[in-house]
């Protein structure tokens, strides 16, 4: 779980950059799944390469990241999906509750809102929060959901500025609400 709380700063600071808003209709544009984790992924965002990652340190934890193409009040929207082992069989409700637990501890952790989720047909829930993970970095707000696969945990966890337009958070809980570690049935 503590790598829930360092890898939640990586997604702000992959976030960080950039000065303007978008405004775009949340609709899913292109299904992701790399054979490990996938999401539905709206109009506007793209996959961050790998290679992207390595270059600005971002540990292999972090499986992949998707990231809005237009900047928001100086950050680009971002979601990362990382993937810890578990030291124990866990569920996904009790992965999902320990990471929320979790991030309690983080700098300036205030609860938004959590909403219960189905996802590959465990419930989970989506849990909203702000933090200020870093001293000299703005308070960042924070949507995650956490699901399990055997015996490793997924975190799925959006960063976007505090205040955003309603388009940017529904694109960001279209991503997170849409996890899954299943690929789609053809």
């Amino acid at each position: 779980m503590n790598r829930l709380l360092s890898l939640a700063t990586l997604t702000f600071l992959l976030a960080a950059c950039g000065s303007s808003t978008t405004s775009t209709t949340v609709a899913c544009a292109n299904v992701y799944f790399d054979g490990t984790v996938g999401t539905c992924i709206p109009a506007g965002w793209h996959v961050v390469d790998r290679g992207q990652l390595d270059a600005r340190g971002v540990p292999p934890e972090v499986l992949v990241a998707f990231q809005a193409d237009a900047p928001v009040s100086g950050q680009f929207a971002t979601v990362t999906v990382t993937r810890e082992p578990l030291t124990k069989q866990m569920t996904a409700e009790e992965y999902s509750n320990a990471s929320m637990q979790s991030v309690q501890a983080m700098p300036g952790y205030a609860k938004v809102n959590t909403e219960q989720i189905t996802v590959d047909g465990q419930k989970v829930t989506m849990h909203t929060f702000t933090a200020q993970p870093q001293a000299d970095q703005p308070k960042t707000r924070f949507t995650q959901v956490s699901i399990v696969s055997g015996s490793a945990g997924y975190s799925y966890t959006g960063a976007t500025p505090v205040t955003v337009d309603d388009a940017v958070t529904a694109q960001v809980q279209l991503i997170v609400k849409n996890a899954t570690l299943q690929a789609a049935k053809q």
